[in-house]
């Protein structure tokens, strides 16, 4: 077969294979030459997730009939004066977007520079089909109709509208993330969805696209370096997500998608948060334009740097420094030299029918508190600081530490781990990490049973979630109230709680219904049914264990530790973290210069 040269019409078509692979892809390409054209507004509406229309409207420069016909061919472009594509400064430079999106839909552009006439231009599928005056305010309006359309072996690889309005949606987060002096609205169906206001400080506008909470929960990080400037925000450790697609990268404005970000925020954060939390972060990278290569994909969502081990060494440092001048607010550093002391080991099993920790109220034990108040129940006078640890007397003598792997309980501190005696070391047990592995393996026993009871809430509560997420629960309605939870839909962006898994007792209702839409985001297409159960049941156990800062009584800490005994990988809680340290008689007689 001898070599042809293609026609344009076909270049166009694949050309547009790169640059458009679905609506977001040419939403994306719209907005960002709206705001190199220095738009100040951009209103953006949407039909079926983009897939019959897409309309972005702007108030930038504006184009006259010539630029117009221009814009549509190929490699024609303003944004690069000279032959100097290094040090491009705009968000779009290649010149392919438009006749791209123009071969493989309707594309009509109406534009009107200040102070001269309109003018619209329509292209159907790569024929020009309409030109002529337009009348509109100064700007730019560009509508794109039935993408895809013609291309049917391109529609038909095409998801759900409600998957597309998903990818639309985060294409619209993002670029307003970079550009908080813009202000963005969307409409989806007729139906506002989004919209941020002009001129915001930049925290304000990413917890406005993200979660209002983050506004509270935030440090602001600031570092320059070597002529590189990183600045942005950053969740502290004890605000996290489920999933980590509340991570944001920008280089000079640009939203990319580079895995050094994933790699530098677990560094940031190791010993804060467990494997499987992530922090919500939006990180700003200001970099000259010869230390970047921006043109390496094309569509322009991944950059290479020259040195990325400095850009990561930035980000982390960056981050750790912002954390630690919070003090008190970020978590604190433990001693290394102190943590080198604890090892942990494995649990022997003992027989079971040791008490579980939930049927110890029904079960005779040994404590009686009304017997003698403990000193959790004095009240401290005024000059005398409240307890941070507190040990109770013993209502009838406590069981033999020899006779038990995890000793008997002696005490709590901080209201949060418990100390027990064994017979060979002192133990110390995280209450929640340990409670929140018993509660997931008992879910499981009630799912090969029966089925995970329900607690009716005595008025239902309502969660707000953002669209796309409040779909992901009603698709998986079913399978939730298998577990206990009931939801159901409450308007576009919301869900109504009516039952939750009465073995959480009183969880945090908001949390469990947040997190669990974070996990189905992330993990629910790629995992088969039995584990989107096991998913579901970690999620729900984590927000119905016993919480740090809950004072439990002798009989309670010592029901737990039985418990633990005799539950498989109790030594490990869901995230991976462990549920207990020992202490051996020797490491203490070291501690203190016995030995």
């Amino acid at each position: 077969m001898s070599i042809r040269r293609l026609p344009e019409h076909l270049v166009n078509r694949i050309a547009a294979g790169e640059v458009v692979e679905r609506p977001a892809s040419a939403l994306k390409e719209i907005v960002e030459n709206a705001l190199d054209a220095g738009a100040t507004r951009i209103a953006v509406r949407l039909s079926s997730g983009g897939l019959d229309r897409i309309e972005v409207s702007d108030d930038g420069c504006g184009m006259d009939s010539a630029d117009m016909a221009l814009a549509l061919e190929r490699h024609a472009t303003s944004k690069l004066p000279d032959d100097a594509i290094e040090n491009v400064a705009t968000l779009g430079f290649r010149g392919e977007a438009l006749p791209s999106i123009a071969s493989v839909a309707r594309l009509s552009i109406d534009s009107r520079p200040r102070g001269s006439d309109g003018w619209n231009r329509t292209v159907d599928n790569g024929q020009l089909v309409a030109e002529g005056p337009a009348a509109l305010p100064p700007g730019t309006r560009v509508t794109v109709d039935q993408l895809f359309a013609k291309v049917p072996a391109r529609r038909k690889f095409l998801r759900s509208p409600k998957s597309e309005y998903a990818a639309c949606l985060d294409i619209i987060r993002r670029l307003a993330m970079a550009h908080p002096s813009v202000a963005f609205s969307v409409e989806h169906d007729g139906r506002r969805v989004l919209g941020v206001q002009e001129n915001e400080a930049r925290e304000d506008r990413v917890a406005a696209l993200t979660d209002r909470q983050l506004a509270d929960n935030h440090v602001i990080v600031s570092l320059e370096r070597e002529g590189i400037r990183l600045s942005g925000v950053a969740s502290l450790p004890t605000y996290n997500r489920g999933v980590g697609d509340h991570q944001y990268l920008f280089v000079n404005g640009r939203p990319v998608r580079d895995r050094l970000l994933i790699g530098a925020l677990r560094g940031a954060y190791a010993d804060m948060l467990a494997r499987d939390r992530h922090p919500v972060v939006a990180l700003f990278l200001d970099v000259p334009p010869l230390e970047v290569d921006v043109n390496v994909h094309p569509a322009k969502t991944e950059v290479r740097f020259r040195d990325p081990a400095l850009i990561r060494g930035m980000i982390v440092s960056g981050l750790r420094r912002a954390l630690d001048a919070e003090g008190f607010r970020a978590v604190q550093h433990a001693d290394p030299a102190a943590l080198s002391a604890w090892k942990p080991e494995p649990v022997s099993p003992t027989p079971i029918g040791a008490m579980p920790i939930f049927e110890a109220a029904s079960s005779p034990v040994n404590y009686n508190p009304l017997a003698q108040p403990s000193f959790a129940d004095r009240r401290p006078s005024f000059l005398t600081p409240p307890p941070q640890a507190r040990a109770e007397p013993a209502a009838m003598p406590t069981p033999e530490a020899q006779s038990f792997p995890l000793g008997v309980a002696r005490g709590q501190v901080a209201r949060t781990y418990i100390v027990a005696e064994a017979e060979d070391g002192l133990v110390i047990v995280d209450q929640h990490a340990a409670h929140e592995r018993l509660t997931l393996e008992r879910m499981r026993r009630a799912m090969e049973g029966q089925g995970v009871a329900s607690q009716a809430l005595l008025l239902p509560e309502v969660v707000e979630l953002d669209e796309p997420a409040c779909d992901r629960l009603e698709a998986r309605v079913a399978e939730l109230k298998e577990f206990g939870l009931d939801l159901e839909r409450f308007g576009p962006s919301a869900m109504l709680v009516r039952a939750v898994p009465a073995m959480l007792g009183q969880s945090d209702v908001q949390g469990l219904v947040t997190d669990l839409a974070d996990d189905l985001a992330a993990y629910d297409s790629a995992l088969s049914l039995k584990e989107r159960l096991d998913l579901v049941a970690a999620t729900m156990a984590c927000h119905g264990s016993v919480r740090a800062g809950r004072v439990l009584s002798v009989a309670e800490m010592n029901a737990l530790l039985r418990e633990m005994e005799v539950t498989p990988r109790s030594g490990q809680c869901n995230h991976g973290r462990p549920t207990w340290v020992k202490l051996g008689h020797g490491d203490i007689e070291k501690l203190f210069g016995r030995k």
